[in-house]
């Protein structure tokens, strides 16, 4: 099972008074994101649910460093936001392999790539070190599902839910204290995602990266979260208010994982979140963040 989720000690990622406006044309912009201000702990499982275009991606590539907020500030380990750098892995929604490595020598390849400048010079170090990078990987390879057989195939002899699998290994192999994963499992099988949500869970509780996982699928956010985002869209006629509409701690299931969207408690606080969500996609604008009652533990 793990060490129990740790308590909030740390900040990992802040978030302040962000704004994301587009240009459209002339003087006039689209705002994406506004007056978004979060704090995200080491050790959370963030997950940020919303409906298309309320900005979730937007905001991961925010703390990727990949985009910049118009104002505001985005902050990983204390430190500005200025470019894309090695605290924050990233796993997005189509798969990111490369199509002329195997899947082992995919997953080797950022750290091998980090190190070889360091120590290629320096032959029998660097064959050393290559030597425990594949050992590393088949681990991760192996808890994400794939066996020692897939290890030298090429991304296109996989399913599309294997090459995720390795994708998410190799994201893990860089050892990431941020995990950014961008609606990862949308494209699978109901069965290949329920196996993935599942394994995926196992290796944060055993490894506890910090990690942010935007989805649109509302049972995914709840079995697979320490804490739950939900977005809403912005609207130009009331500038001052945020997206965010809902930051709420999770309840810990006692549950095995296969059985907690079955609990009434896991069923009643979907359908809590779903009426929300609904609502704020029919409304012009939002009444503000809501407030729900801390749930009960499920037992």
């Amino acid at each position: 099972m793990g060490p129990p989720v740790p308590a909030r000690q740390r900040t990992e990622i802040a978030l302040r008074d962000v704004c994301v406006r587009y240009p459209v044309s002339g003087s006039t912009s689209k705002t994406v994101l506004s007056c978004v201000d979060l704090e995200i702990f080491a050790g959370e499982f963030v997950v940020v649910l919303g409906e298309t275009g309320c900005g979730k991606s937007t905001l991961l590539r925010l703390i990727l460093g990949e985009e910049f907020p118009t104002s505001g500030s985005v902050t990983v380990d204390g430190k500005p936001v200025t470019r894309i750098d090695s605290r924050s892995g990233y796993v997005p929604q189509k798969y990111s392999l490369f199509p002329d490595r195997t899947v082992l020598g995919n997953v080797i390849y950022g750290p091998e790539n980090a190190c070889s400048r360091v120590l290629g010079r320096i032959r029998p170090s660097f064959w050393r070190f290559h030597r425990s990078l594949k050992s590393d990987a088949r681990v991760f390879l192996e808890r994400m599902g794939l066996r020692s057989q897939d290890m030298d195939k090429y991304p296109h002899q996989l399913s599309g839910g294997m090459q995720q699998r390795v994708a998410i290994a190799q994201a893990l192999m860089m050892r990431p204290p941020v995990l950014l994963m961008d609606e990862p499992f949308s494209a699978l099988d109901p069965s290949t995602r329920g196996s993935l949500q599942e394994q995926l869970h196992a290796l944060w509780r055993e490894t506890r990266p910090t990690v942010v996982f935007v989805t649109h699928n509302t049972s995914e956010a709840l079995l697979l979260g320490t804490r739950l985002v939900l977005l809403g869209r912005h609207y130009e006629e009331d500038a001052s208010r945020s997206n965010v509409l809902l930051d709420l701690e999770l309840p810990t299931s006692r549950l095995p994982f296969a059985r907690r969207k079955q609990s009434p408690e896991f069923q009643e606080l979907r359908e809590r979140i779903k009426l929300l969500a609904y609502k704020s996609s029919l409304m012009n604008r939002a009444e503000g963040p809501v407030e729900f009652p801390k749930a009960a533990d499920p037992q």
